[in-house]
């Protein structure tokens, strides 16, 4: 990732054509997916519409606070807006549950990974199970620039409000058809003209939202014995900006005892969309029966998976 400086000081918040993806009238199961931090709901279309139409699954993908705003917009968003953002969904969603009678599974990518995991801590006895995608507490990835380590130090100084990481390949995809499609549309975008990233993602990441990011990790870390919810691990053993090592970390600290890591060997950081999304689809469909059909019982552990995560740990 390269590093771009610039004040933006006059972008101010627009309406968006959406506040994310939404099958509902399901049965059984209700799931909710997070997107990641600068990411879209669409990174979960394949996903959403995998389980809503084999299992008649309601599937929502909302749109975390700010996204899809002007960069500025996006940059000035504080942890606590980002986590009181993914809590009303959940009410939201656990209340129609309810009322259908489905039990109500949560989960995310990156970011949504940790979101879920706060809020499955939080709410008990609304929160059926948890699927973490990619959870990011670490970035340890093959790809991930030596002065990301600096973050700590950037946080308590005014550079951060003037610095941006432009996004390069591989994007977190393995997938170089997608790759190329997102070069392409990326290149049109700048520090003051975002195109139309309510779609399409950003081309850039304000280092003060990795500064924010920092605060929810420490929240989820801290909750991690008090989420007792069925847990879905997913990651890309070669992830190349947070490695399996987070998966791992997750697994031994979580209060969960029906937990489970699912290792890929053919995905970068965007599991949802990449070589190995229709496993991902799969595995989140066969968990989803797990915790929500009486009779299923609970997930047996992937020993194997869990070996080969082991030396990461």
């Amino acid at each position: 990732m390269a590093v771009e400086w610039t004040w933006l000081r006059h972008q101010v918040p627009i309406r968006l054509p959406d506040n994310g993806l939404k099958m509902p009238d399901g049965k059984d199961c209700s799931v909710v997916l997070f997107h990641g931090l600068t990411g879209t709901p669409s990174e979960f279309a394949y996903i959403a519409h995998y389980l809503n139409r084999r299992s008649k699954f309601s599937v929502w993908c909302p749109r975390l606070v700010n996204h899809g705003q002007p960069l500025a917009v996006l940059a000035r968003t504080r942890w606590r807006q980002l986590l009181n953002s993914a809590r009303a969904y959940v009410a939201e969603a656990s209340r129609e549950a309810r009322s259908s009678g489905q039990s109500l599974v949560v989960g995310g990518l990156s970011l949504g990974a940790i979101l879920s995991l706060i809020l499955a801590a939080e709410m008990p006895e609304d929160i059926a199970g948890v699927v973490c995608l990619s959870p990011t507490l670490f970035y340890d990835g093959w790809n991930v620039p030596w002065f990301h380590k600096l973050l700590p130090f950037v946080n308590y100084t005014p550079l951060k409000y003037f610095a941006y990481y432009r996004e390069e390949p591989p994007y977190g995809l393995k997938n170089k058809f997608l790759r190329q499609k997102i070069a392409v549309q990326y290149e049109t975008m700048s520090l003051r003209n975002s195109g139309n990233a309510a779609a399409l993602g950003y081309a850039h990441f304000p280092v003060r939202l990795f500064c924010e990011m920092r605060h929810l990790i420490t929240k989820c870390i801290r909750e991690l014995p008090r989420m007792f919810a069925p847990l879905l691990l997913v990651q890309a053993e070669n992830d190349e900006a947070t490695g399996p090592r987070n998966s791992q970390f997750l697994y031994e600290r979580v209060g969960s005892k029906q937990k489970e890591i699912i290792l890929l060997q053919d995905s970068y950081h965007l599991v949802t969309a990449d070589l190995e999304r229709a496993r991902v689809a799969a595995e989140i469909e066969r968990f989803c029966h797990s915790v929500a059909v009486p009779g299923r019982g609970g997930m047996a552990c992937n020993t194997k998976d869990l070996l080969s995560a082991g030396p990461h740990g």
